[in-house]
């Protein structure tokens, strides 16, 4: 069943995908960039928000777009947002030399992180295998150019087929991120992630605009119909 994931920057728009029908809320900071990070009182603020008002919602949140070799840096950051109380921490790979090792150091964090490959520049399929190894309780791919189209603009579809059958088969769950659009969902479907995530589609505007809730209902509607009724 693959189910959507919102990305909110606020105790608002938090409600809002709670409300809209998000299975995921994800906490960034879209005018930050792909991972923008938003501050730790504000992602504090948003789950004990939603946590008072009975959300069980899976809450996620990204610790922002640090340099891939400033290892205590980006390890001291996951420790401050998971200190939040969030169910899982976001950290960006790059495609570049230094991954591999930061991929090992955020296994070892003791913390239930989501490494996101950054795709704009290629996915290097064996950082992808590394990370599987490790036993991540899930992975995504995303952009960071959401100017330069979406997520099918960057990657075949042989290339995110491949992604997504190597997290499968290690267990972990797998995600599907970048400029997604309503038209895509047959695509998104085909393919069969876990789940998909979404800010542009959701927003009135551009991704750095406010959620809209109507966008935000048809879209869910959407999205769990098409699932309901594919075939298992």
């Amino acid at each position: 069943m693959m189910r959507m994931l919102v990305s909110v920057r606020d105790v608002s728009e938090a409600q809002v995908a709670a409300q809209g029908g998000a299975d995921f809320i994800d906490l960034k900071e879209p005018r930050d960039g792909a991972l923008g990070a938003l501050g730790i009182a504000t992602i504090a603020a948003i789950v004990q928000a939603l946590r008072e008002q009975g959300s069980r919602l899976p809450i996620s949140a990204t610790i922002g777009d640090l340099p891939m070799n400033d290892r205590d840096a980006i390890l001291a950051r996951v420790d401050a947002v998971a200190a939040c109380g969030v169910d899982y921490v976001k950290v960006g790979i790059e495609r570049t030399a230094a991954a591999r090792a930061m991929l090992d150091a955020l296994a070892g964090s003791g913390h239930a992180i989501v490494p996101v490959f950054i795709a704009d520049r290629g996915l290097d399929l064996e950082q992808v295998e590394h990370a599987c190894a490790l036993r991540f309780p899930a992975l995504m791919v995303d952009t960071a150019d959401k100017l330069a189209g979406s997520l099918f603009d960057v990657l075949s579809g042989a290339e995110l087929r491949r992604f997504v059958t190597a997290v499968r088969a290690s267990g972990a769950l797998v995600g599907l991120a970048g400029a997604l659009r309503r038209p895509q969902l047959a695509a998104l479907r085909a393919l069969g992630p876990d789940f998909a995530g979404f800010r542009s589609a959701v927003c009135a505007g551009d991704r750095r605009g406010e959620l809209d809730p109507g966008r935000l209902r048809a879209l869910a509607a959407q999205l769990h119909a098409a699932t309901a009724l594919a075939p298992v």
